[in-house]
């Protein structure tokens, strides 16, 4: 086997069949006459919970060949492309009333189902509060905050009375 620094990533896997569908790729690439080798997170680079298959670098084009002939390509749904997930920063603001407008924003992205995250610490006005969302949504999460805040505060008065309930 090459040296664990010539080899490459085919396949990585921190689901809770993590473990057997690592095995059935190494029996896959075995049988297709390459190298495989398995590793789990004692393994360094690999991550907490997960397990990895790995072949010597010359071999990766007829690893992917052979667990796409046998599998096919991904689902364009099952695709994660990671960076498309990482957080943006949405909104920072400081001082006395960043707060309040941070709790605002995340108001109206909730009630556009949009995921995002408040980083900060409110008990100190100096340090800055950020509203982040995944970069894949950040332009609509943009448009919305536009729209919301061209609607202005009458708007918001106005849903506010039809989601209250009537007396």
């Amino acid at each position: 086997m090459a040296n664990p620094g010539d080899l490459v990533t085919v396949f990585r896997s921190a689901d809770p069949s993590a473990s057997d569908d690592a095995a059935a790729v190494v029996d896959l690439l075995a049988e297709a006459g390459l190298n495989p080798a398995m590793f789990n997170e004692d393994a360094p680079g690999v991550p907490e919970g997960a397990y990895e298959v790995r072949v010597p670098a010359d071999e990766e084009p007829q690893a992917i060949q052979a667990m796409t002939e046998a599998w096919g390509q991904p689902d364009e749904g099952e695709s994660d492309d990671s960076h498309a997930q990482d957080l943006v920063i949405l909104y920072e603001g400081m001082g006395t009333n960043a707060e309040v407008e941070a709790m605002g924003i995340r108001a109206v992205l909730d009630a556009s189902d949009i995921p995002s995250v408040l980083v900060g610490a409110s008990p100190y006005p100096n340090l800055p509060l950020l509203v982040k969302v995944p970069r894949s949504i950040e332009l609509t999460a943009r448009q919305v905050l536009a729209e919301a805040q061209q609607a202005g505060p009458s708007a918001a008065e106005e849903a506010a009375e039809k989601s209250s309930p009537s007396e």
